[in-house]
């Protein structure tokens, strides 16, 4: 089975050692959304959704997310990440629509794509949480990684 990293001789669950791996700067952005309805949309606009400041709370859950995806994730590493940025863009196709990034950075030897992608996700999960007395309807839309860097895999980039 050694052609499985995440596999011992066993056949049983490990923790990949990187030990020897190479240190290099590594980034990772992931992307989510979330649709809303109308009276969302409104209270996220005007900050008057009754449980405070939307986008707010839900950039630090995913920086906090990012920052324990370790526990988690079962054969994530623990990371020092050195940066965190989760940004915000209204869809100018469909205006009830958040769309998330999620930007994730560390100098190590592991990348940092499940941080990205597990910040993504939670940032959309507190949305719902933040607005859900409002309306259940909120749809989250696709989750996925867009772009990496560094590593032994190299560099990536969605088109």
């Amino acid at each position: 089975m050694s052609e499985f990293t995440h596999f011992n001789e066993q056949g049983h669950a490990k923790m990949v050692d990187v030990s020897d791996k190479e240190t290099s700067t590594r980034i990772a952005i992931a992307n989510s959304s979330i649709k809303v309805n109308q009276t969302i949309y409104d209270q996220i606009k005007n900050a008057t959704n009754k449980k405070g400041d939307v986008l707010g709370t839900a950039q630090i859950a995913g920086i906090m997310a990012a920052k324990n995806t370790s526990q988690l994730i079962p054969m994530c590493h623990p990371l020092q990440l050195t940066g965190i940025d989760i940004s915000y863009e209204w869809d100018k196709d469909e205006p009830c629509t958040i769309n998330i990034s999620a930007t994730v950075k560390t100098k190590g030897q592991t990348g940092v794509e499940m941080e990205a992608l597990t910040a993504a996700s939670v940032t959309a999960l507190t949305i719902y949480d933040m607005c859900k007395a409002v309306d259940k309807g909120m749809v989250i839309g696709e989750t996925y990684l867009s772009y990496k860097t560094g590593g032994k895999n190299g560099d990536f980039k969605r088109q």
